[in-house]
């Protein structure tokens, strides 16, 4: 087994297992180049881990979370073109993943790093070897879009949507085990949807229902007022080390996360540093209708991630919100949740210092 997988947590190694019994070992090469390892220096939880507001089971890789969309869109196509470009889907995350969307003003789609990917398939000469050697053009697997399968648009289901579905209800916020993810992931075959397009479809309503019944305890968390202000705080972080010299856009795409983390830490602006570490101990966010003055504070609109899968009814594929009453009102419930509040630390904030900036007043447009 490649030494990688072989000393992965071990409730990881059987979660890959479900997701396909047997790992294809042609995928190996792939999994073994530097731009898809450097992902497992980059967490799916978006920088999440390091605050204390958090309570991560355990560490989930970027790359992880790759292999899992690979393994799906593997068990279900046995084609090596979507499952390569499952697999490289996020070879472009950049340091704190999609805090970096919130640094580029991108929370509501969170989509601004895909641009890279492209170059960084290209620019790999171990890659594109692979690819030429197995006879697949690199414009077949850079842009996953292009395979339903593999993604497609929220809230349709896709393999990445199914992976970080499972991962983090494993890693996060704890909500599956095993044998629960087995049992959902059993139930999925594949259909046409409404756009003739193939999509993951449950062959029963009541295994979906319950998947909806899960999943939805996992949708208000990333809209949280903990996880957003965590994610707007490290992308300011970063978009202040720019500002100031100290970490270039290239660097949040060629390090790792405990990288990037030693170069806030030794920061030459301590004011920075020791706000970083202050913010990673903070224990409380607090909600108010206006902005607080002198304190870290934010409004963060934020993209909302959930699933209206399709499941089988007699014969035919119906979105299960349209035929469960359960269903409907979990989603409907998910997506009338207001995130027109302000939310804050509570903890002394000075933009300008933070910035690095004297005698200027600094417009940051308050997010």
């Amino acid at each position: 087994m490649n030494n990688y997988l072989k000393n992965l947590n071990p409730e990881i190694k059987e979660y890959f297992k479900i997701l396909c019994e047997e790992f294809p070992e042609w995928l190996y090469e792939y999994i073994n180049t530097d731009e898809m390892k450097r992902l497992s220096g980059i967490s799916l939880s978006c920088g999440m881990d390091y605050s204390d507001l958090c309570n991560i089971n355990y560490w989930y890789s970027n790359l992880e979370h790759s292999i899992g969309v690979a393994l799906i869109v593997w068990n279900f196509t046995h084609d090596k073109k979507q499952t390569l470009a499952g697999l490289f889907h996020d070879i472009a995350a950049p340091t704190f993943k999609h805090c970096i969307d919130f640094m580029n003003g991108d929370a509501l789609t969170q989509e601004s790093t895909e641009e890279r990917t492209s170059h960084i398939i290209k620019s790999s000469k171990k890659i594109t070897e692979l690819l030429e050697r197995d006879n697949i053009k690199v414009e077949e697997v850079e842009d996953y879009h292009i395979y339903p399968i593999a993604d497609n648009d929220t809230p349709m289901l896709s393999a990445d949507r199914f992976e970080y579905t499972f991962s983090s209800g494993l890693t996060f916020n704890r909500v599956f085990n095993l044998e629960k993810i087995k049992e959902f992931y059993q139930n999925i075959t594949v259909t046409l949807n409404e756009l003739e397009q193939p999509e993951l479809t449950f062959k029963d309503k009541t295994v979906c229902e319950e998947y909806i019944k899960i999943i939805s305890k996992l949708w208000p968390s990333w809209v949280g007022k903990e996880d957003k202000l965590v994610m707007q705080f490290l992308a300011d972080t970063c978009k202040a080390m720019n500002h100031q010299g100290h970490l270039t856009i290239d660097e949040l795409y060629e390090l790792s996360e405990k990288e990037v983390l030693e170069k806030i830490y030794d920061c030459p602006n301590s004011y920075l540093s020791e706000k970083f570490i202050e913010f990673q101990s903070q224990k409380e966010v607090y909600s108010s209708h206006h902005l607080l003055e002198d304190v870290y504070c934010r409004k963060i609109t934020a993209k909302k991630r959930y699933i209206n899968p399709l499941v089988l009814v007699k014969g035919k594929p119906i979105r299960i919100k349209d035929i469960s009453k359960e269903a409907n009102q979990a989603i409907e419930e998910f997506l009338n949740i207001d995130q027109e509040e302000y939310i804050s630390f509570e903890m002394e904030f000075n933009e300008n210092l933070f910035y690095g900036i004297k005698n200027k007043v600094l417009n940051l447009n308050k997010y």
